[in-house]
């Protein structure tokens, strides 16, 4: 169910890892059904869609102008301040439902403000546009057989991979995120053959920009439950107390997240691996 509503909550919050700055939620919810997604611990079914951008945008324009406090350069941007305009939703699938161009346009003529936004689908109807570097899209990458199970009707890994050059050439500001990452048995040949395709994959020309973001899994106690009640595959890849410890998150929520030694171990075995095999792919954050 698609819901227009008035956004009333102007919060921009700060981030200061994916973007500088969270950004007023033009969607709330996502019409995908990824196992792992904390939108849905939240919005189980449905998106709500702000009728109201321009009041959004006019409270991202008096935040960049009088409110952020950030030093130029630091790792989201060397320039500009950077607002997430897709935190709580899949902003590229649902772009049907929103004045996308008005707000890329916003942000293209922004002396200050970017825009970013990580997606699962391909979104060709933003082809048509050239924000001229201004919006970044962050393709998120695993492994395919991994993604079948946890994130089912996203766009295959390959073609997320293989869209990069294009939107590039385009005008878009294309990153790359390893999110969620998963341990399981065989995730670092997973990996590997995921980096080898990004690397024969993306133009010479463009891998220098071609950053990363690498988050590793966290599940939330009813999340886990809800996709038992509904039969989601891939929970026990999601729910192993045996590589698991407790964590409560910043809003109260049970979650549980890999042991810290393992998940140190876990971080420097990416590092490795993924520099071994894509040195140009610098990892902007790891956690």
């Amino acid at each position: 169910m698609i819901k227009q509503v008035t956004r009333k909550s102007m919060e921009i919050r700060h981030s200061g890892r994916s973007t500088d700055y969270i950004s007023p939620s033009f969607g709330y919810g996502c019409l995908f059904n990824c196992s792992y997604c904390y939108m849905k611990r939240h919005l189980p079914d449905g998106l709500t869609v702000a009728g109201n951008p321009d009041t959004i945008l006019q409270a991202i324009d008096r935040h960049v102008h009088f409110y952020a406090d950030v030093d130029k350069p630091n790792q989201t941007h060397p320039h500009f301040i950077t607002y997430d305009i897709s935190c709580n939703e899949d902003f590229a699938l649902h772009a049907k439902f929103h004045e996308w161009e008005k707000i890329f346009s916003f942000f293209r003529d922004h002396d200050l403000a970017s825009a970013s936004m990580a997606t699962k689908t391909v979104p060709t109807r933003f082809l048509d546009f050239n924000p001229e570097g201004k919006v970044r899209i962050r393709f998120s990458l695993m492994p395919q057989r991994i993604a079948d199970m946890l994130e089912p009707n996203t766009a295959k890994i390959k073609d997320r991979v293989a869209a990069i050059n294009t939107f590039i050439e385009a005008g878009y500001d294309i990153h790359v995120n390893f999110s969620p990452v998963v341990l399981y048995k065989g995730w670092k040949e997973d990996y590997a053959n995921l980096f080898t395709m990004l690397n024969a994959t993306v133009a010479e020309e463009h891998k220098p920009g071609v950053l990363a973001e690498v988050i590793m899994l966290t599940h939330e106690e009813k999340k886990h439950i809800a996709n038992l009640e509904n039969n989601l595959p891939g929970e026990h890849l999601l729910w192993n107390p045996a590589l698991q410890e407790p964590k409560t998150s910043q809003y109260g929520g049970k979650n549980v997240r890999y042991k810290r030694g393992l998940k140190r171990q876990a971080i420097n075995e990416f590092i490795e691996l993924h520099d071994t095999l894509i040195p140009w792919n610098t990892i902007r954050y790891i956690f």
